[in-house]
């Protein structure tokens, strides 16, 4: 009878590919942000030109993990993670281009909610290209129906029950004279912003990572370090008024949201959740809009 203990060898490989995965994705997301040059660089040449390179090293690692007979099934989660260098790279690349041509003034609802929906673009047209290209499905990153039911069950609850608070627990994150009000115009701004950023950061995180990391690690282990990640990367936010707080509610929540998806088999209910736990952070943005 043949042992389902992991050898030595196995446990090593896991070891060290979570390692990797949550510095690559740590770094690729920290160090080359969407939302402006990388804090260890200082103009945008130099800022593209990290962006290529990295994006080149990843793709060619990728491409000799496929040839290798050993290593050939870490080739989808290193192409993925090439996947993620150019989404961030071209993320940056038409969020520019909407400033600097389309004159859209990110400092006001509609603005800002029209940067979120064309960065959603983005990032869902690369990551739906790119999988497929590499032979996956859109089942392979949850876009499929799964439990439909049972999602939108999770998702509706949690998106009412998040919105219904939204109010007081927008106090995190330094509101300006925030009233009912103020709020009600703001609404199918606030609508669109929540539902394209909850769209990109779950099919960005979770959807393109989740099934390729657990025929590794297994279910659990798999949400925890995209959630490591996932709380990494909104550890600089100054959109809020107490950093620890915020990364101590982000950290359990991503767990949720990966747990929702595996839960569902789909992407839908995670969506939505996450959506509804957004509204506080744009209503306290909005508000210090002039």
């Amino acid at each position: 009878m043949k042992s389902n203990r992991l050898s030595a060898r196995d446990w090593g490989e896991r070891i060290v590919l979570a390692v990797l995965f949550t510095a690559i994705g740590s770094y690729l997301m920290i160090v080359f942000n969407p939302w402006g040059s990388g804090p260890l660089l200082h103009n945008r040449v130099e800022d593209y030109l990290a962006k290529i390179g990295t994006s080149v090293i990843l793709l060619a690692a990728a491409l000799l993990l496929r040839r290798s007979e050993r290593f050939e099934k870490f080739w989808q989660l290193m192409f993925a993670l090439f996947t993620m260098s150019v989404v961030v790279s071209l993320d940056l690349i038409f969020g520019i281009y909407l400033v600097d041509y389309m004159g859209i003034n990110g400092n006001s609802p509609v603005g800002f909610a029209l940067e979120k929906l064309n960065e959603c673009l983005v990032v869902v047209s690369v990551v739906i290209t790119f999988t497929l290209l590499s032979g996956g499905s859109l089942g392979s990153i949850y876009i499929q129906k799964g439990k439909l039911k049972l999602g939108l069950i999770i998702g509706l609850v949690t998106f009412i029950l998040a919105a219904a608070g939204s109010i007081p627990m927008a106090n995190l994150f330094n509101p300006k004279d925030l009233s009912l009000a103020r709020i009600i115009p703001w609404i199918p701004w606030v609508l669109i912003a929540v539902l394209a950023n909850a769209t990109l950061e779950e099919l960005w995180f979770r959807g393109l990572f989740l099934r390729k990391l657990q025929p590794f690690f297994g279910n659990f282990i798999s949400i925890f370090l995209i959630a490591i990640v996932f709380t990494l990367v909104h550890g600089s936010v100054t959109y809020t008024a107490s950093n620890a707080i915020f990364l101590a509610i982000v950290f359990p929540l991503a767990l949720a949201w990966g747990y929702v998806m595996q839960k569902t088999d789909s992407m839908w209910s995670s969506i939505l959740f996450h959506a509804g736990m957004d509204i506080p952070i744009f209503l306290g943005i909005f508000s210090n809009f002039s």
